[in-house]
């Protein structure tokens, strides 16, 4: 496939443009009047230059745009004013393609409606033009439009128009081809999101799956193997294991081997334990994470509540893990709601 730069299209017409001038230059002899042709140079020249700097962006301001008409404007009267339309003036009528092309310049940068004025006052004034060279004759005024129309397009103005409307094509073309590669390139970065998150899950669902049976293993065997008569113990045991392995699932980073032995200790003691990670400790620093955790194993620990809940807090909070020991009402009390014995939080940071 052929690719393009935007700094050779840029020089191509840039040479296009000066092939205008030149033409221009050329034929100074054949207008009645040079100067005029040549501030219409000078004001073509810094029209095309501004309107194709490199780092200018792919959409045209609108005050260049308007100054870009208006350069337009310029040209077909200054230039035409000079020229005899009942002669063949040659390469003097080189305003025409030079508006022509400044307004495929314009269009180009997704200016298009300036660009369509731009060549239908060039059409307009060509057509008035040439009339005006013949408004002498006897002919009837609508003989002397059909010759009028049939000298601009002899000078060039069906070209300007066409090749204006050309670059208009070619413009929604490459915008319409740009949206479609920019909707190529999210869908195939989300394809690449879900597949990561697929892999991620599968991966995952395999870790978990292989600790269950390592952890699960010998027990779920004990029970087949016993018909699911299982003695006191051992019921208590499969129990144990059960919330271990809920624990491995909803407690995620609130687990570590300390963690867990204080948590299989406090359940032995009848405590009735809960963690919840609510994923607010992610980005915290391993360092930090070994120091809550700590807390954490020593204050289960030590506590002898009859329900324990540990949870991360939020991620806007200043604290880590939050802690709460809850026991039931004493015999008599008239408070119906449990007792806390157990409120902790641990900081996120030690500073």
């Amino acid at each position: 496939m052929i690719r393009i730069s935007r700094y050779t299209m840029l020089a191509l017409a840039a040479l296009f443009s000066l092939y205008n001038v030149f033409r221009g230059v050329i034929t100074l002899g054949v207008p009645d009047s040079p100067w005029p042709s040549v501030a219409a140079m000078v004001i073509y020249i810094v029209a095309t230059t501004i309107s194709l700097w490199p780092t200018a962006p792919v959409q045209m301001s609108l005050r260049l745009a308007n100054f870009n008409l208006a350069t337009a404007i310029v040209l077909c009267l200054l230039v035409s004013s000079e020229l005899d339309p009942n002669n063949n003036n040659g390469y003097a009528t080189w305003h025409v393609a030079s508006v022509g092309t400044l307004m495929t310049i314009t269009a180009a940068r997704r200016r298009e409606w300036t660009a369509w004025v731009g060549v239908a006052f060039l059409a307009v004034q060509s057509v008035f033009w040439a009339v005006t060279g013949s408004l002498d004759s006897a002919e009837p005024i609508g003989s002397l439009l059909v010759a009028g129309i049939g000298t601009s397009a002899e000078i060039g103005v069906t070209g300007s128009i066409v090749w204006v409307a050309f670059s208009i094509v070619i413009a929604r073309a490459l915008a319409r081809a740009g949206r479609d590669a920019e909707k190529l390139v999210l869908a195939e970065r989300a394809a690449v999101n879900w597949q990561a998150a697929q892999d991620a899950h599968f991966t995952e669902r395999a870790r978990r799956l292989d600790d269950a049976s390592r952890l699960a293993g010998p027990t779920l065997r004990r029970i087949v193997l016993s018909g699911g008569d299982l003695s006191p113990a051992e019921r208590e045991e499969a129990r144990l294991l059960e919330a271990g392995l809920r624990d491995e699932i909803r407690g995620r980073r609130l687990l570590n081997d300390d963690v867990r032995r204080e948590v299989l200790a406090a359940r032995r003691r009848g405590t009735t334990v809960s963690l919840l990670d609510e994923g607010t400790m992610d980005d915290l620093p391993q360092a930090e994470m070994d120091r809550v955790l700590a807390v954490v194993a020593e204050s289960v620990a030590s506590t002898k509540t009859e329900r324990l809940i540990i949870r991360t807090a939020p991620i806007d909070s200043a604290a880590a893990v939050t802690l709460v020991g809850l026991s039931k009402p004493a015999p008599g009390s008239d408070d119906p709601d449990d007792d806390v014995d157990l409120w902790r939080e641990v900081p996120r940071s030690v500073s």
